[in-house]
């Protein structure tokens, strides 16, 4: 058999985007396996089990949130970094 085809949208994807989707999912599952997981399943009442998931969401979300402002500063400071890192 030669090689498998792939369609057209799918050839166009770069290395790095895959790493990326990688990394995503390892840090999805990482994160439901780890901290939403074990906060539901702490809880009997259904109210309770809802009450830690949105918790344990909102958590997620502030965790991005703060990935994302730092990945900004970064890149709005990276020559101001790179001379910092240099002139030492």
């Amino acid at each position: 058999m030669g090689l498998v085809q792939l369609p057209l949208a799918l050839q166009k994807i770069e290395n790095e985007y895959m790493l990326f989707g990688v990394a995503g999912l390892v840090c999805l599952v990482a994160f439901v396996s780890l901290i939403l997981v074990p906060a539901v399943s702490s809880y009997g009442r259904l109210w309770e089990k809802a009450a830690a998931g949105f918790l344990s969401l909102f958590v997620l979300v502030a965790l991005v949130l703060v990935g994302v402002v730092i990945g900004l500063a970064v890149v709005f400071y990276y020559n101001d970094i790179v001379e910092l890192v240099n002139s030492g």
